[in-house]
């Protein structure tokens, strides 16, 4: 990479740039989760054929596998910029990782609860104490217990390294959730979707996957830049910056 272009990547690491850079890009975001999330659910409920042993039941797989695939990368994302604001005191990391921690939380409850709804008609039963679902619910704990512990402690700073201490050590349930349905006798299917195999659905069911993934990146995009610029906002509000910005805005009102 060129000095130039690391010159820019740390220009829009400054809180100031990246209020103005997201808040450029959070309309489109919004934009296209919309369009891709109707895309995604009409092909999936309306377009894509009935599974042949599933039934009708196997549906709930468009929001559930997005939703799964969501709250493990969300988690090792929020711990990699977690641990790069401990590492390098690096603000603006430590706010972005606390934005991501209820996007992460939400879309692991969603993957657990449409879980149930798949569960119930495939093995008879709404929770089972399976490798891959109880590794799943300890992510939620985690980020719940990243939540609890970043707000807990009064003094910022501390608040960041205590919550990127737990948040790096908890990365390695993600790799245990991922190869649970491997490593252990489990009742979850296996991967239906792998990057050095061909895909074990048809093709309309892997477009609809495909359009409901990309319209929750799109979302967890737009609510965790969302969340970071009032981060931002609250932890910087004595700077000339954004009080200029208020001034701007109560003129302009």
């Amino acid at each position: 990479m060129t000095m130039q272009g690391h010159l820019t990547l740390f220009t829009f690491s400054s809180p100031p740039r990246f209020y103005w850079l997201t808040g450029k890009l959070i309309p489109w975001l919004w934009a296209a989760c919309i369009v891709l999330a109707a895309a995604g659910l009409y092909v999936g409920f309306f377009v894509a054929p009935t599974d042949a042993t599933q039934g009708e039941s196997y549906r709930v797989i468009f929001i559930h596998v997005p939703a799964a695939w969501m709250s493990m990368v969300l988690y090792l994302v929020m711990a990699f910029w977690a641990a790069i604001g401990w590492a390098f005191n690096a603000r603006l990391a430590s706010m972005v990782a606390r934005a991501i921690a209820p996007t992460g939380a939400m879309f692991t409850f969603l993957a657990l609860w449409t879980g149930a709804f798949w569960g119930k008609p495939t093995w008879g039963a709404w929770w089972v104490w399976d490798a891959r679902l109880t590794s799943e619910l300890i992510l939620l704990f985690l980020y719940l217990g990243f939540l609890a512990l970043v707000n807990a402690i009064d003094d910022t700073r501390r608040a960041d390294q205590a919550g990127a201490l737990l948040a790096v050590v908890g990365a390695v349930n993600v790799p245990i959730i991922y190869f649970s349905v491997k490593w252990w006798n489990t009742l979850h299917q296996g991967a239906t979707i792998s990057m050095t195999a061909a895909p074990k659905m048809a093709h309309t069911m892997l477009t609809a996957m495909l359009l409901m993934t990309f319209a929750c990146w799109a979302y967890a995009f737009a609510v965790v830049f969302m969340r970071t610029r009032a981060i931002v906002v609250e932890r910087e509000q004595h700077t000339e910056w954004v009080s200029e910005m208020v001034r701007m805005r109560e003129a302009r009102s």
